[in-house]
């Protein structure tokens, strides 16, 4: 139950440490043989000399009235310096499978690295009453309901990824026209024309334009534009018809391109492997032709583009499986989240809140993060080697000015 959490607070714990330290290069270990598998389960891992070990403490029988703490008889009472804390392999394993079952080598040893200062300075917090003040009870009631959360959330994932064969195969048959890919050429033909580079005089560049002067160039500009996007518009209408009767579509792009003023040697023309999924919706069209059929020029604020499917084929079952079992997955986790955030109703006081929070991706509201000292944030924010990247997104394409070359289909 507390792994995820755990894991959190390791992974945190482990960027503020190297956050602390900018600039200093990582250490670079020799690297040796794994000798693990030859150490017993029983055998000790790791040894904490000056921390004593917890005592396990045992309810009172039935009926018996349980003593109070300062009445239990024990031996002698023993400095920190004689006690020892032993954690043997079976245990630091079982810990270390909770935190993170994939761990490498070396999240291990970063692991057997933290273990110890967590346990002595949290013996020593104990020590102090730290665990038995009104604020601990209260973050740690805080941080049960989130390991309890998380744990749902993890729940209902494991449960959505149960999807038997016949599931997939049903899918894969009554989407059938998702799993086509087509083999097509396309020319893509650009909405203007490049602009050519103003040259200017010195005394151009030195003299302010008057309001009437800069009106009169904006009027030409516009100009220029409106014909050079009748020209391009004239082209392309004209590299359809000669590619409908049978000329190249290599030859026919670079036409496209030499007409609007960019210089590309080979530019491609050719999309081996394209999904419904990979053109824009204006695109679609596309995939109704037949083998061999050139489509009509369509149209959008980039330029205009030309199509023609060489061959049709269906993306195999077996190759489709991962993906039907990755999407099913994705809608009934959608489904069971939606079912649980409909099934209870929050109503604030404005007046002391203020107005709601925006809706969240869900149809829900945004839920704030966890509850933490600014300590702890600013250690779990830290970038963590051992934390995946963020993949950064791409951005939305530019309407205009238009592409440098036709755009990329997008990937399955």
């Amino acid at each position: 139950m507390r792994k995820r959490w755990l894991m959190c607070v390791w992974l945190g714990t482990l960027a503020w440490g190297q956050a602390a330290a900018p600039g200093m290069p990582p250490a670079q270990q020799p690297s040796a043989a794994d000798t693990s598998a030859s150490v017993a389960p029983g055998a000790a891992v790791i040894t904490i000399v000056g921390v004593c070990p917890a005592r396990a403490t045992t309810a009172p029988a039935k009926g018996t009235a349980a003593k109070p703490a300062t009445a239990e008889k024990t031996p002698a009472a023993k400095s920190s310096a004689d006690c020892k804390t032993v954690i043997t392999k079976a245990e630091f394993e079982k810990l270390l499978n909770n935190l993170a079952p994939n761990a490498t080598p070396q999240m291990k040893k970063q692991l057997a690295g933290l273990l110890p200062q967590w346990i002595a300075l949290s013996n020593a917090a104990k020590k102090k009453g730290m665990d038995k003040t009104p604020q601990f009870e209260d973050r740690l009631k805080v941080l049960r309901m989130q390991i309890l959360s998380q744990e749902l959330r993890q729940k209902i994932q494991e449960d959505a990824a149960k999807i038997s064969p016949e599931e997939i195969e049903k899918y894969y048959h009554e989407h059938a026209a998702d799993f086509e890919q087509f083999n097509v050429d396309r020319v893509f033909v650009p909405r203007n024309k490049q602009p050519e580079p103003e040259v200017k005089s010195e005394n151009d560049k030195n003299e302010k334009p008057s309001e009437e002067a800069q009106k009169a160039k904006q009027a030409e500009e516009q100009a220029k534009r409106q014909e050079s996007e009748q020209a391009m518009t004239q082209l392309a209408e004209s590299l359809r018809t000669r590619a409908a009767a049978g000329e190249d579509f290599v030859k026919l792009q670079k036409e496209a391109f030499a007409a609007a003023g960019m210089k590309i040697e080979s530019p491609t023309v050719n999309l081996p492997s394209v999904r419904r999924t990979g053109l824009p919706p204006t695109q679609a069209g596309v995939f109704d032709l037949k083998p061999g059929e050139v489509s009509p020029v369509i149209s959008d604020a980039g330029g205009h583009y030309i199509f023609k499917v060489n061959s049709k084929s269906e993306v195999p079952l077996d190759q489709a499986k991962n993906e039907i079992q990755s999407k099913l997955q994705n809608e009934r986790m959608k489904d069971m989240m939606e079912k649980l955030n409909s099934s209870f109703k929050v109503e604030t006081n404005e007046a002391y809140f203020g107005p709601p929070m925006p809706a969240g991706p869900m149809g829900g509201p945004m839920r704030p993060g966890p509850m933490q000292s600014p300590r702890i944030q600013n250690r779990q924010n830290a970038p963590s080697p051992m934390a995946p990247q963020a993949q950064p997104q791409t951005p939305p394409q530019p309407q205009t000015p238009p592409p440098a070359q036709p755009p990329a289909a997008q990937p399955n």
